[in-house]
């Protein structure tokens, strides 16, 4: 029997319909009040699991179909998510918010990351929550990190880490005031052809280190200052881990390689202003996102997200997580 539920483009664009956005939001509450609503606790982390398959059935297709094959752009937007601005506090201003306690929004981001895989966090950063408030925080607009609001560079997730994060998705609340601050993604599937047999070689070369974040505190968690690729696999599908500012190259055929891996990412990404109800999802192993300037207000109505990761083979990390938890020492 052919399923009538339409195949969504490998690349692209998910739109719920009002009642498949009645339906999630009917299943975000109900695991909005499980397990005491605790989104750190692992019975309500389960129970997100479990709320996956309540979700509408053709937003877990497009999702499934994304985790086959996430397409030549490595993202995945999902549009009409039911989260309400007029039910939402300030945003939060400072540098380690969280979302503790279950609302509709975590709940939404935690079951679409459970039919990804498994949801993961870092005890090094932002305490190890599952759910992390992405906001402008006063002072540090310079920040190359989700506290900024300048420029925020092209970067894979957690790039200097053994085990980053196979996805990370990002739900938003608040859009900026102005409307402006765009997720800009790229993919190396896109990048590929575009790069010269040289800088090809040169980037599938352990000729580069990548250091840790400052929400790391500098070095914490990760392999520090180890040499590594920055395209690894087969060379007609390669993976991809670089930070543009946090990767340094180690010989002279590796800077040009990475500045022309550079510059091929302004030519190849795109940039998407999310809209309250918008999550993205990236391919973290093949695509990198960084975030277009913006101008905060500093006034309980700036920009919001929230972000999760989540790793597909929960099992490869299992020794960096007590308890077989979902924090990553």
């Amino acid at each position: 029997m052919t399923s009538s539920i339409p195949v969504p483009a490998r690349t692209g664009v998910h739109e719920l319909d009002p009642a498949e956005a009645v339906a999630a939001r009917d299943v975000a509450r109900r695991l909005v009040a499980t397990a005491d609503g605790a989104v750190d606790d692992d019975k309500w982390i389960s129970a997100a699991r479990a709320a996956w398959e309540e979700l509408p059935l053709s937003l877990r297709h497009a999702v499934r179909s994304f985790r086959r094959h996430s397409g030549s752009r490595g993202t995945l937007l999902l549009r009409g998510l039911p989260v309400a601005v007029e039910e939402l506090p300030a945003t939060p201003g400072h540098a380690s918010s969280v979302q503790r306690e279950a609302t509709v929004p975590a709940a939404l981001i935690m079951a679409v990351a459970s039919g990804l895989g498994d949801p993961i966090a870092f005890a090094a950063e932002k305490s190890g929550a599952m759910v992390q408030d992405v906001v402008p925080v006063p002072g540090r607009e310079e920040f190359q990190g989700n506290a900024g609001s300048v420029r925020l560079s092209f970067h894979n997730e957690n790039a200097f880490h053994p085990h980053r994060p196979d996805y990370v998705l990002l739900i938003c609340l608040r859009p900026d005031h102005d409307r402006v601050a765009g997720t800009s993604t790229a993919s190396v599937r896109e990048v590929l052809p575009l790069l010269s047999a040289e800088g090809r070689e040169a980037l599938h070369a352990a000729e580069f280190t990548t250091a840790a974040p400052p929400s790391f505190g500098g070095g914490a968690g990760g392999e520090g200052a180890r040499a590594h690729a920055v395209l690894t696999g087969p060379a007609e599908d390669p993976d991809l881990r670089v930070d543009l500012a946090a990767t340094r190259p180690l010989t002279g055929r590796a800077e040009r390689a990475l500045a022309e891996l550079a510059d091929v990412f302004e030519t190849v990404g795109q940039t998407q202003v999310l809209t309250t109800g918008d999550l993205v999802i990236v391919d973290n192993r093949i695509a990198v996102h960084g975030r277009s300037r913006f101008t905060p207000r500093y006034d309980g109505s700036d920009r919001w997200l929230q972000r999760t990761f989540v790793a597909a083979d929960v099992r490869r990390c299992r020794a960096h997580r007590a308890g077989d938890g979902n924090v990553l020492s």
